[in-house]
This record gives C-alpha cells, structure tokens and sequence, in this order.
C-alpha cells in the first residue's frame, strides 16, 4: 500500500494566499494524503477560506495565535502520515512534487533519508520562477551539508523538505523559542537523525516573494527575533561540531559566525561579545563587519547605524516596487485576457 503523506500548513492572516496553497495540495498527484491546516488566531478571513475547502481529506482547524512554530506542533499531533510534507500557507508546490520524492527513494534508503526538492521565488506567476541551483542541490550526508549550508550562508526553504514518520518523531517538536530560523534550526535537527538527503530535481516548490517586513523570517530591530537567531546560530554550530572535529567544520562554523554577526552589530553588543566568544571557542576572531561599497561612504557622514540602516531598507523598497509593479502587469493582463 502506498505510504500516507500527511500535507501541514500553518496559516496566520494568510487570506490572500491560502486558496492557491491549499489547491497546490489537493492537486498533489500522490493519492494517499491528508491534508491539515491550522489556523493560528488569523484576524482575517483565512480560516472561513480554508474551511471552504474542507472535505474527508481536508481537514481545518483554529487555534489561539502562539505563533507558527506552536501551529505547527499542533497540525503534527492531528496528523497520521507515514511522511511529513510541511507548506507554508502562501507558498505552492507543483502537482508531482511529493509522486517525485516518494518514487526517488531507493530500497536501500530505509525511512531514515531526508528528501529535498529544487525551490525557487515567484510574485505573481510561476511559470515566471527561475530555479537556480546551489550547492545543496544533490545528494549530500548530514555533515557535507552543514558544512555547506554555513560556510556558504544557503538554506533550503521549507516546503522542500519530506520526511518519514520515524524522523519526526525521533526529533520532536518545532522550537517554539525560536521566531526567527525556526525552520533552519527544525530541519538540522532532521539532518542530525538522517543518513543523509537525496535531492530530487524534478519536485518543485514555488516560494512567494512578499515583501520583507511581512515575512516572518524578518530580524529587523526586533530584539527578539535577534536574540532567537542567536539561539539558532548556537545550536548549528552545536550541531555541526557534534559530527565531525575537523578544520573544515571549524572554518565553516567561523564563516558562519562572521557572516551573521552583522545583524546584531552594533546594535546588540551582547550578543557580539557572545559571538566573539564562541569563536574563540573555534580557535577564530570575528572581524568588525563592513557595509557594501554602496553605502560605506555613509559612515563618516550618517554613522554605522544609519548607514546600516539604509543598506538594509533602499533595497527593500526597490523590491517592493518591483513586486507591486508586476502585481499591476498581473492583474491588468488577467482582466483582458492577456499572457
């Protein structure tokens, strides 16, 4: 009997998004699914949308808002799945995303392979998604792919992810702790369990491109999703070191660091004398961080933190232009009938 794939989407005031997401779940070409949504206190209309979808095989429930990671433990309690397909509620996944990955695992895989699949951003439309391939795009081991993920500062986005049963239970929950990595710092842990990933080109997963401050993946300012990246930066780079001691894990943890440490300078000065702590710990020093030649000459006129400031934000907004832009184009050629 084919194995039931349990489809898990968290939805927080995502009424705009959350009837494409959901159709890119039922029209998942793996039969055997069950399909789970939590809404997590929306002040929208995203729960009566999804409860308009609701049948034997959709399933929709709500909760108090505790935040994604929290709706996200909840939809595993309800689920029956022998494999975990997670979806956000604006993102899309291509109908043979899950027959791909499922139909990919060899027999000597066993239920202890981490599945991933090729991503790539969209606005508006997909057939407009560029699919651009880093160096996780292959089969990898556990420490391989940390040691690229880090010192390369890539991620893969978390729809792409299937896993089995027996690695979400073996790993627990989702870090409700945590309101920034969460996801990165969830799928380590997975990584941790596996005997490795296969990567599956032929399984798309289309990430929506909102704008940054909507995101929940954001740091900005906020203190608290700084001070929860931290936790996730600790816990990598525990993680990485707990499979291999070698000069190669210490660079990537190093590069890592040093990457990253922009995010919390000058701002949290904590936080950088942690981060400077733990790369003693590695035999390493954090050098102060520099801005983009762009917004360098800055410094001396505005100072570090504005000038930061701006590096971060101008190109925001030149991308939601461009988004809202295409959105126009999108909406004018759907009301004439234009491709």
């Amino acid at each position: 009997m084919r194995p039931l794939v349990s489809i898990l989407i968290p939805a927080y005031n995502a009424e705009k998004w959350i009837s494409e997401s959901l159709q890119s779940a039922i029209s998942q070409t793996w039969p055997n699914k069950e399909i789970i949504v939590v809404d997590d206190g929306s002040s929208d209309k995203t729960y009566e949308i999804a409860q308009s979808f609701a049948s034997s095989e959709v399933m929709v429930f709500r909760t108090a808002n505790h935040g994604s990671s929290a709706a996200r433990n909840h939809a595993m309690k309800l689920s029956h799945g022998d494999y975990i397909q997670w979806l956000d509620a604006d993102d899309l996944l291509s109908p043979n995303k899950i027959q791909c990955q499922l139909e990919a695992l060899r027999e000597e895989d066993g239920k202890w392979k981490l599945l991933s699949s090729s991503w790539a951003f969209f606005n508006c439309r997909t057939d407009r998604a560029r699919f651009v391939p880093s160096s996780l795009w292959q089969d990898l081991m556990p420490v391989e792919w940390f040691v690229r993920k880090m010192s390369e500062n890539l991620h893969m986005q978390t729809s792409t992810w299937l896993t089995s049963r027996e690695i979400s239970d073996a790993i627990g929950p989702w870090d409700t702790r945590l309101q920034s990595d969460d996801d990165g710092e969830y799928f380590a842990r997975a990584l941790l369990v596996s005997n490795g990933v296969r990567f599956v080109p032929e399984a798309k997963v289309f990430y929506r491109r909102t704008p940054s401050l909507n995101r929940v993946s954001y740091i900005g300012d906020a203190d608290d999703k700084k001070n929860s990246m931290l936790t996730s930066m600790k816990l990598h780079t525990q993680y990485l070191r707990s499979l291999e001691q070698s000069e190669r894990v210490r660079t990537a943890c190093l590069t890592y660091l040093q990457t990253w440490l922009d995010t919390f300078y000058p701002e949290r000065p904590d936080i950088v004398a942690e981060l400077q702590s733990l790369a003693a710990e590695l035999d390493g020093h954090l050098e102060e961080p520099r801005l983009r030649w762009q917004y360098n000459w800055m410094i001396p006129i505005f100072g570090w933190k504005a000038s930061k400031r701006a590096q971060r934000i101008l190109p925001q907004l030149k991308s939601a232009m461009i988004l809202q832009g295409e959105k126009l184009i999108y909406r004018l050629q759907r009301r004439f009938g234009m491709h």
